[in-house]
């Protein structure tokens, strides 16, 4: 199971929650069991920074397998309530990432940390199309897997 054990002894801040169609109940992840999935760097432009920024995070993908993730859909959800559904097919058909940081500094909880949902946009045409835009979501804290 893939939980850190500073979480669950509840002596670390859980940073993400992910519930539904996954292995288990309800899992918590702290800083530290997020950073023990293997790390990637995606370069990109986004539609709410200027130029391109270097993010660093682990892709979803990795993390939905880890947990065993059965669905079609995953609903993401902000600290600041935003909800957005994401189909499960965007995280195999592109390197979708949930970051931690970007160009080398980690994101700040009021400047859209701590996590925030990355797509490769720059290296997929069909990823500059503002229905992908909205699954950009920032102070990332809840995944659901429908």
């Amino acid at each position: 199971m893939l939980m850190g054990a500073a979480a669950q002894a509840g002596m670390d801040k859980v940073i993400l929650q992910v519930t539904g169609e996954i292995t288990g109940s309800a899992v918590e992840l702290d800083r530290q069991t997020l950073d023990a999935l293997p790390q990637v760097t995606l370069e990109t432009s986004t539609v709410v920074t200027d130029g391109t920024h270097s993010f660093t995070g682990f892709l979803v993908r990795d993390l939905l397998e880890r947990l065993d993730a059965k669905g079609e859909l995953v609903i993401a959800t902000a600290l600041n309530d935003y909800v957005v559904e994401i189909p499960m097919a965007d995280f195999y058909d592109f390197e979708v990432i949930v970051a931690y940081g970007m160009d080398g500094e980690p994101l700040p909880r009021n400047d859209k940390g701590p996590l925030w949902i990355v797509y490769p946009r720059d290296d997929y045409e069909v990823l500059q199309d503002i229905r992908y835009d909205y699954r950009w979501v920032w102070q990332l804290s809840h995944l659901e897997v429908q």
